[in-house]
């Protein structure tokens, strides 16, 4: 070789050195600085944390300025999201078909992220690491990997789980009700509905039973502005239960709901917890196109007792409910005195045994569901029920905190499938949301029917009573309290009990206080 070609053969050979040194130092040793294999895991578990990070570490720069900049505009955009525009996100969560969208774009979330974190750590890893090196790395980041993939794996499954309890439970756009009122403004539809009644049924349709009996009847009168919450209970037995002039009803039975051949004596067959099972077998369909049929008329009936426009029901399954218990962790309550486990008056069956009386007893979800319905030889049976009942919803309430809710979300709405059944509609959901917040930190009350004093026994109750209880309970303080022109009239055969300031229509936390007797 001639001593011209020789020097171009060594300046090309520096050349191709003078290329290769900053590749190489690139990927072995960034700014000059020799990274071990422990640097670089670390680096890279902790890029797992902002995705795009790692990048810039490695000498990445353009690759991870975008990377960066998108996480940074993500997690700003769902800040802003979360916090700005709350009413969306719960319109979101309850919009079956959206729900399915955002399932999917998680999956697509968490596969980028790993694919990231994965190739951020080879990016920093030294090409010179050992065996034991490379394998340590690798296991720590599948550790990251599946720690993100098992993350995302719970969140789908919950928003499967509300996607479910959404489809199951609330009606949609092809369910059919007699007694549903209709929303001109879904956005607000309070506007229309300053104060939602809303009847709240307890069904036993347990072994043994033929067909459902509503053993609960209870109306939640809700101040839709403020939260405001009264809660009515009607006795199970009460007989000769109203409807109104207009309702088809009315032409079979104008004076209530009995059997004027037989007297006045107690008649099973046409008490209120029998009119869900027993109407629809004698008059099927008519009120007209019904999901729930026994509910349409309960709400019809009830409402004419005590003289409101009932608007939906809310079922609740007393098996489902033990279930709801156990998945809330447990309820809280006072007992004032031994509380009957089983037993049965009819047959003469003492129970098992008694819940025993205590200031804050916690109960699991089988003893709660007896707190709530225990009647066995208890002095007024069915009027310290209604009490206990009230005081399990206020302690359902409370125990229902975002926090505990969040954490044991798919087991709470996995008994919300057996437990509930409603008229509620999907396109509604969002606004009793925010409804059930602001009952939440508001006043829940009983409205006190005074029924040892009016209404003895169930033979013949006095529903002009009632009305009249219940609209001065209702009636703003600062105005007088309108009678309605369309409601039968009678004199009350008693006058409303006087209470002690601050306890109007019976005061919830001092009714469930602890007062042994």
């Amino acid at each position: 070789m001639s001593p011209r070609g020789s020097r171009i053969h060594e300046s090309s050979r520096a050349t191709r050195a003078r290329r290769a040194k900053p590749r190489a130092a690139r990927r072995a040793a960034p700014s000059g600085r020799q990274r071990s294999a422990l640097g670089a895991l670390v680096l890279a578990v902790l890029g797992a944390a902002v995705p795009g990070t790692a990048y810039l570490v490695a000498g990445r720069t353009r690759l991870g300025v975008f990377v960066t900049g998108l996480t940074v505009a993500f997690l700003g955009t769902a800040a802003y999201v979360g916090l700005a525009r709350r009413d969306d996100v719960i319109k979101w969560a309850l919009d079956p078909n959206l729900l399915l969208w955002i399932i999917a774009g998680l999956a697509v979330v968490a596969l980028l992220w790993v694919t990231i974190v994965v190739t951020s750590y080879k990016m920093l890893r030294p090409l010179g690491s050992g065996l034991g090196a490379r394998l340590g790395g690798s296991f720590v980041i599948g550790l990251v990997c599946c720690t993100i993939a098992s993350g995302t794996a719970l969140g789908a499954q919950n928003l499967l789980a509300q996607r479910d309890l959404v489809t199951h439970v609330f009606a949609d756009g092809n369910s059919k009700s007699a007694t549903r009122p209709t929303i001109a403004n879904k956005k607000d539809p309070w506007a229309q509905l300053p104060r939602l009644n809303l009847l709240l049924l307890g069904a036993d349709d347990g072994a043994g039973r033929q067909g459902t009996r509503t053993d609960t009847v209870m109306v939640a009168s809700i101040d839709t502005r403020t939260g405001d919450t009264k809660l009515i209970s009607l006795t199970r037995n009460f007989m000769r239960m109203p409807f109104p002039k207009d309702s088809p009803l009315h032409k079979f039975y104008p004076t209530g709901f009995w059997d004027p051949k037989k007297g006045d004596v107690e008649q099973d067959a046409f008490y209120l917890d029998a009119m869900y099972r027993n109407i629809p077998k004698l008059h099927d369909g008519i009120l007209g196109p019904s999901d729930n049929q026994g509910a349409d008329i309960l709400k019809v009936s009830v409402g004419e007792a005590l003289g409101l426009k009932l608007h939906y029901y809310l079922q609740i399954n007393l098996s489902g409910f033990e279930q709801m218990v156990e998945a809330l962790g447990g309820i809280t309550v006072n007992i004032n005195y031994p509380v009957p486990v089983g037993g049965d008056d009819d047959k003469h069956i003492p129970p098992g045994r008694y819940l025993k009386p205590g200031p804050n007893r916690h109960l699991n979800g089988f003893d709660a569901l007896w707190f709530a319905r225990g009647r066995y030889q208890v002095p007024g049976a069915d009027l310290a029920r209604q009490a206990r009942q009230h005081c399990t919803i206020k302690a359902l309430v409370e125990r229902a905190t975002p926090q505990n809710v969040l954490a044991n979300y798919q087991s709470i709405a996995k008994a919300g499938e057996k437990l509930i059944r409603t008229d509620i509609p999907q396109n509604l959901l969002p606004q009793f949301v925010g409804l059930g917040q602001r009952v939440k930190s508001a006043k829940i009350s009983n409205v006190d029917l005074d029924k040892q004093k009016n209404f003895p026994n169930g033979r013949n109750p006095n529903y002009a009573a009632m009305r009249e209880i219940v609209a001065t309970a209702l009636a703003p303080k600062t105005n007088p309290v309108a009678r309605s022109t369309n409601r039968p009239t009678g004199k009350p055969t008693g006058k409303v009990t006087p209470r002690k300031p601050g306890t109007e229509a019976g005061d919830l936390e001092s009714s469930c206080a602890y007062d042994p007797q």
